[in-house]
């Protein structure tokens, strides 16, 4: 069953065509990847979905019951609650239940002092018990206990749970609206990068909790480990348009590598054929005896349309340009400590970096990671202890809030120029050229960037000068899947020294040489790759699901329902047949003219009504039906156009029937699922009817 279908749905924002003429059917249960480049029109889909935006163009249709839940980048919360209320109350229901029994105990107390009659509180007692019941069903659905089992695997401590959620900051209070939409358990849930502010241990709680949901939901993130757990279908932003694939990310990126490569074969084919025939025409262009021959072949080459190749998409291309070579030690920290009032975030750290080292910070958030790397980036002072850095460094800093570290009125040349003196005109714009900003774009205030543009932006700035000491936290966030892996690409390339936090657990695979577990206050250092981190952690037992991601029982799952059967007597069994009601022998009178012509008149009449509610019904299951036969022609048509070899040699016509193809199936399944629900109605309404009759 569907819950939305898009008809003919096109959006334009900023003069940018983001959808045109969209068909598609989303149906229940169904676990979809939203991919595309940032900008693309991802997060435009959840927001014509969620209905904080309209289409210019075309019809959204919704299951008249739906309930949708979205997790935006930016999310808004507004204190005045505690947390876990703030949790219970995301679902309205259970407040609307506990205020009826509130005003029905009112009632009782009143009707008791006031000695009024017995039969009005044997009334409100009926309806408290009611509601007490009411109150029971929806506790074993959406319990408190389930509130906090949530909470807990997203983070949150025990003493969180009565602290106003105004006191978190921008990462907790986004784990505390997704924990309310978990909670909610909506038929449809649409999360825009969930894992952007989570651990890792919350990320392996989510990813197990999402596996075990029993509805649908449509996901965009930039890690492709977790999109890989979670998705069945791709749906994806490409330059042809919106495209839809069934299977994973990994199976998505095959299915497009497999069609790039049927098209270029096609195309060198074509180039060996238009060779073939234009040696013939020259060599035999001047024999009279081989006029036809030539004319023949004029006649092909002159058929033969070039075969598009397939178009690509701008990617982020760069790599760091070399750094000097720093000292062997680049960095040694002695009695190392940093606390928040009375709240002690580090102590006594005693660490040491080598040069070319790739250290990944873990541990979960709150754990001190950032703070540590803000000390070394000098932006806060530790509160005592000191770190030294070696012979030769120079210190570059990536932070998890760039926009912060941006000028909202400068503009994004200005804010790469501002970030060394020596970068010349022309590396400011190679830079900026990489991270996709042409030569309007660089002129564009940082105000109006999105966030992902925001860390292009500030990567930009630390690839006119990056250093040979790299402190990056969470480089990721922000940037699409394509952008977080050209990332990697370029820093394992890197020849300096690279310290970075982070909870994507491919890029720390791919990047880290040493892992810096932060813990306590404490920091554990281990040697070796991420793998040999997890490796070590099962061999001693320890209890690291930041490392393992090791899945943890969800709170929900999918409802069970119970029912009760009535068994059959067996074919031996022995039956008593009611008897049959006496019918008294009376004789028929014979009718008068009359009332021949009043039952003929009412015969009439029922047929007449009975029409007037059928026709149209009829009619529409008629038109429906004419629809279906059309749309079932053409699918079949433009799929045996498709099994041609001939169709690839023109990639107008190719496009075409593809276009036509994907179209006239969208239009097919919108059709006959409106043919079922309107067959439906009309055979209960031809049963009603019928049932009514004299």
């Amino acid at each position: 069953m569907s819950l939305v279908v898009f008809e003919h749905v096109s959006l334009s924002l900023g003069g940018k065509t983001i959808i045109d003429d969209l068909d598609w059917r989303l149906a229940d249960r169904e676990r979809i990847g939203l991919v595309g480049p940032n900008g693309s029109g991802k997060t435009t889909i959840l927001r014509l979905l969620a209905e904080q935006q309209v289409p210019d163009g075309g019809l959204i249709r919704r299951r008249r019951d739906l309930r949708v839940g979205y997790l935006s980048q930016d999310v808004s919360v507004e204190g005045g609650k505690p947390l876990l209320t703030f949790v219970l109350d995301g679902v309205p229901a259970r407040r609307a239940i506990e205020d009826s029994i509130e005003e029905c105990e009112r009632g009782i107390a009143a009707a008791s002092a006031a000695a009024t009659d017995a039969e009005l509180l044997m009334e409100l007692a009926e309806e408290l018990a009611e509601l007490h019941d009411g109150l029971a069903h929806f506790e074993a659905h959406f319990s408190e206990h389930q509130a906090k089992r949530i909470l807990a695997g997203l983070g949150f401590k025990t003493s969180d749970l009565t602290r106003d959620v105004d006191e978190f900051s921008g990462g907790w209070k986004m784990r505390a609206v997704l924990a309310g939409l978990l909670f909610q358990r909506p038929d449809l849930l649409l999360l825009d990068e969930p894992t952007n502010h989570l651990d890792m241990p919350s990320v392996a709680w989510l990813s197990s909790f999402l596996r075990r949901y029993d509805r649908a939901f449509i996901l965009i993130s930039h890690d492709r480990e977790f999109l890989n757990e979670q998705i069945t279908r791709v749906v994806s932003f490409e330059i042809e348009g919106i495209r839809s694939y069934e299977g994973n990310y990994d199976q998505y990126e095959r299915q497009r590598e497999e069609e790039e490569e049927l098209i270029l074969n096609r195309m060198k084919n074509q180039e060996r054929e238009r060779e073939h025939l234009t040696a013939f025409i020259n060599r035999f262009r001047a024999k009279a005896s081989k006029a036809a021959a030539v004319q023949s072949r004029v006649k092909q080459l002159e058929k033969l349309d070039s075969i598009e190749a397939p178009r690509e998409r701008k990617k982020i291309r760069f790599k760091f340009p070399s750094v000097e070579r720093s000292g062997r030690d680049v960095l040694i920290t002695k009695g190392l400590s940093k606390s928040f009032g009375e709240r002690e975030i580090l102590k006594d750290l005693e660490l040491f970096a080598e040069r070319g080292e790739r250290i990944a910070l873990l541990g979960v958030n709150g754990a001190g990671k950032t703070t540590l790397l803000r000390i070394l980036a000098s932006e806060i002072e530790a509160s005592s202890g000191t770190f030294t850095y070696g012979h030769n460094t120079k210190i570059a800093y990536y932070a998890q809030h760039h926009a912060d570290t941006l000028r909202g009125d400068s503009t994004a040349y200005d804010e790469v120029r501002r970030a060394s003196t020596k970068a010349t005109h022309e590396g400011i714009r190679t830079a900026l050229g990489a991270m996709l900003f042409g030569d309007t774009e660089i002129e564009k205030k940082i105000s109006v960037l999105s966030g992902g543009e925001r860390a292009r932006v500030a990567l930009a700035r630390i690839l006119v000068d990056p250093g040979n000491v790299l402190l990056m936290d969470e480089p990721t966030n922000h940037l699409d899947l394509g952008s977080s892996e050209k990332l990697a690409e370029a820093l394992i390339e890197y020849d300096g020294t690279l310290l970075f936090v982070s909870h994507h657990k491919q890029l720390i695979r791919k990047l880290a040489t040493k892992i810096w577990y932060v813990e306590n206050g404490r920091v554990l250092v281990y040697p070796g790759t991420f793998d040999d981190y997890v490796a070590s952690c099962e061999v001693r037992g320890d209890d690291a699901p930041a490392a393992t991601g090791a899945p943890v029982t969800p709170t929900t799952g999918p409802a069970r329902s119970v029912t009760t059967q009535v068994k059959a007597p067996s074919p031996g069994a022995a039956t008593k047949a009611a008897p049959a009601p006496e019918r008294a022998a009376v004789k028929d009178e014979p009718r008068s003219r009359e009332d021949e012509k009043a039952r003929k008149r009412q015969e009439a009449d029922l047929r007449t009504t009975r029409n007037k509610k059928l026709k149209p019904l009829r009619q529409r299951v008629t038109e429906l039906e004419a629809s279906i036969a059309r749309l079932e022609a053409k699918v079949k048509e433009s799929s045996e156009a498709l099994s041609d070899p001939a169709v690839y040699d023109d990639a107008a016509k190719r496009d075409g029937v593809l276009r036509d193809l994907t179209r006239s199936q969208a239009e097919l399944e919108v059709a006959t699922e409106s043919w079922m629900e309107e067959s439906a109605t009309l055979e209960t309404l031809e049963r009603e009817l019928a049932a009514s009759e004299p």
